[in-house]
């Protein structure tokens, strides 16, 4: 039956044929996904099954290919953002101060430092949304449905303080070049102390729920480990290549935003299994939450939101109405007048899955001669055969859910 499925050129196919294993055994192929639940997204992967031991896997992608690199060519800078809260869609803020980061460190423009903290505040709420969703749904996975429940009420109440901020709240389109489209609210920062307070006691409660689950240990312990040297040589970051031992952070390594003036530690792991994967992301959660506050306590006086650029920043829409110097500035911005360096430009920013990198290359016009996002989910996902080579299929949904790959940032 399986040999029917496989075109005669398939790597599978010889093997197929033969249909036994050294043991004598009947081999079989399961299609796990592209609409399977357990995958958190549509991807596929074709599994050469012993029983319920994989011996081997082939991955397909680009099920939601957009072709948002191609799009891009043909979009003004500004328009661009929109393109990047759809990739990692967990934590889009990161995406988009990542892009707006590239565009300032192209056009030569300094943020004011009160812009740059808030920016820090926004990309910590997103780091925090995200690890939160990915280890509570690798609670799921292992059986757990309950801390999954619990602590999703607190992505709601960031989401709350993304609508005050910019008035959207899974795919943000926050900010522009040099800093916010406007300030923040006072009911932001009230929401955000709230958030500050109530928080932290529901994640300790999370962590309690797991981190010494005698259930949970035995599904992720020594489960899709991965060495420090294999997850270099694949290009991990992020919590997939810290829980190794690695202790590479964009932020530490190439500060941006201010990131300098905060104080905060790096979690590794030691085995970079699926355990140390759950336990370096729980704790990037309270290192987030102290740079938070960190950022609230030092943030500078005054209302300044973004940067005095009127080349690039769209003036109030009041004073477009009335003011021919503000409907001049308008114009020019919209219609793509003002001309940029010609430049060959990378930045990187600490995504929730690690380095989210903006390679961007112009030639003076209105778009982006060449754009190309450096996307951790699409880096990492190869590595996904070898780890699950040898495992129980049970195993094969943890070590997917554990990698937190987000089919968005995927495909691009």
């Amino acid at each position: 039956m399986s040999e029917l499925l496989l075109p005669p050129e398939h790597r599978y196919a010889k093997i197929i044929k033969e249909q036994l294993n050294e043991d004598g055994n009947e081999l079989s192929i399961l299609n796990l996904g592209p609409t399977h639940p357990a995958t958190h997204g549509i991807f596929q992967n074709i599994l050469l099954m012993d029983g319920e031991r994989i011996l081997d896997a082939e991955p397909t992608i680009g099920y939601i290919h957009r072709a948002f690199e191609k799009i891009a060519e043909n979009r003004p800078f500004y328009q661009i953002t929109p393109l990047t809260d759809r990739m990692n869609y967990c934590s889009s803020p990161i995406n988009n101060m990542g892009w707006w980061m590239t565009l300032e460190k192209l056009l030569g423009v300094e943020v004011p430092k009160r812009a740059q903290y808030l920016r820090v505040i926004v990309m910590e709420l997103a780091r925090i949304t995200d690890h939160l969703i990915c280890n509570s749904i690798l609670g799921v996975d292992t059986g757990a449905y309950t801390g999954f429940l619990y602590v999703f009420q607190f992505r709601e109440k960031v989401y709350e303080i993304y609508e005050e901020i910019c008035g959207a709240r899974l795919t943000t389109n926050m900010g522009r070049i040099g800093g916010f489209e406007r300030d923040w609210s006072p009911e932001a920062f009230r929401k955000l102390d709230v958030f500050l307070e109530e928080f932290p006691v529901a994640w300790k409660e999370f962590e309690n729920l797991f981190e010494r689950n005698r259930i949970f240990i035995d599904r992720t312990v020594n489960v899709g480990a991965i060495s420090a040297e294999k997850a270099m040589a694949y290009g991990f970051t992020g919590p997939n290549l810290r829980a190794t031992g690695v202790d590479y952070d964009v932020r530490v390594a190439q500060p941006y935003s201010s990131y300098e003036d905060f104080d905060f530690k790096v979690p590794v792991g030691k085995s970079g299994d699926t355990y140390d994967r759950f336990c370096v992301r729980n704790a990037e959660v309270w290192e987030s939450l102290s740079i938070i506050r960190q950022a609230l306590d030092k943030m500078p006086e005054g209302n300044e939101y973004h940067a005095e650029v009127p080349d690039y920043y769209l003036p109030p829409k009041e004073d477009v109405y009335h003011n021919m110097e503000s409907l001049i500035y308008h114009f020019k911005i919209v219609m793509g007048e003002v001309p940029v360096p010609v430049a060959e430009i990378y930045h990187p920013v600490e995504g929730g899955n690690g380095e989210l990198g903006f390679y961007l290359v112009t030639d003076g016009s209105r778009t982006p001669y060449r754009l190309h996002f450096r996307r951790p989910c699409f880096i990492y996902y190869q590595a996904y055969p070898e780890m699950i080579k040898g495992a129980l299929l049970s195993d094969a949904i943890v070590i997917l859910s554990s990698l937190n790959v987000i089919a968005g940032e995927l495909d691009a």
